[in-house]
């Protein structure tokens, strides 16, 4: 094909770019369906004794339980999906957290394919944050559980398309989720993958009472994560990271300072989010060197090989 280096377009020659960017796609009402309750049937949700003897509960939520929004049929609240499981704050329409189960040895490469993001049939509409939140801005809709990582076994297909829950979304712009936090979820998943091992992983927002409200939702200006696996030798291990910017954020404007990533305390995690951990942060050197010094401690990483674990 000869390419015509002469051409020179005017305005009326331009035509607008279709983007396939889930932070630009228009809000249409028709594509957004709601799964029915029945059509999580035999779903297997988190599971805490996925690590074997190093057993991981889900975050206790006592302290907050006041905000736990309550799932008909489930006295713990939990909504499960194929190896993963929410639950969600009824105040602020999004996860409080979410816990998944990754199994590097049997993990299945999904497609993305093109299904639409839905509500949970289980819960109200109403407290989720649908597609209203994300239209004609630049918001991702987030995973908070990584798309592929409950993706593995038989059942692969399934949990890919659980991911897409409006549960499971919460509101990243662009740089947030495609750069900053994925090189620490890409290195958590290139690990499990690389040597077979398996991890449990916790996601979930920071509610502040100052966060920004957006299209009536308040914006949560930082994410957390909590990692839990078993060493090669054997050695029960926790970790965790915190992701953090300053925002100016209007109707008008998105305007976000730099992100700045720190490896934290599983400990600090919990005074972060009064969520309750339990034993998991015995096994977390960060968690056992504020208890013994009284110090916080916390580090900014730039990578991968930032990570201490």
């Amino acid at each position: 094909m000869m390419i015509d280096m002469s051409y020179r377009p005017r305005l009326d020659d331009l035509r607008p770019i279709t983007s396939t960017s889930e932070s630009s796609l228009a809000l249409d009402t028709a594509s957004v369906r709601t799964s029915p309750p029945s059509s999580f049937a035999g779903r297997q949700g988190y599971r805490a004794e996925h690590l074997g003897a190093f057993v991981v509960p889900l975050p206790d939520t006592s302290a907050i339980a006041a905000d736990v929004l309550p799932v008909p049929g489930n006295s713990d609240a939990r909504l499960d999906y194929e190896h993963f499981s929410i639950v969600m704050s009824k105040s602020r329409r999004l996860a409080l957290f979410t816990g998944v189960n990754i199994d590097g040895s049997a993990s299945v490469s999904v497609s993305r394919g093109g299904d639409p993001w839905a509500f949970d049939g289980r819960i109200p509409e109403t407290a989720q944050a649908g597609d209203e939140l994300y239209a004609n801005n630049d918001f991702d809709r987030g995973h908070l559980v990584r798309r592929e990582d409950p993706n593995w076994g038989p059942t692969a297909g399934v949990a890919n398309r659980d991911t897409f829950h409006f549960t499971n979304c919460a509101p990243q712009l662009s740089a947030f989720n495609q750069r900053t936090w994925l090189s620490l979820e890409d290195y958590i998943l290139s690990n499990t993958r690389r040597v077979g091992e398996r991890a449990t992983v916790f996601t979930g927002p920071v509610f502040r009472q100052n966060d920004p409200v957006y299209r009536g939702v308040a914006i949560p200006l930082a994410y957390w994560k909590v990692v839990a696996f078993v060493h090669d030798d054997g050695r029960p291990s926790a970790s965790a990271y915190l992701i953090d910017h300053d925002v100016d954020l209007t109707e008008q404007s998105l305007l976000f300072g730099a992100f700045k990533t720190y490896q934290r305390s599983v400990a600090g995690i919990e005074g972060l989010t009064d969520l309750n951990f339990g034993e998991l942060r015995q096994f977390d050197g960060f968690s056992n060197e504020e208890a013994a010094t009284g110090e916080v401690v916390r580090r900014l990483i730039f990578g991968p090989e930032d990570i201490l674990v």
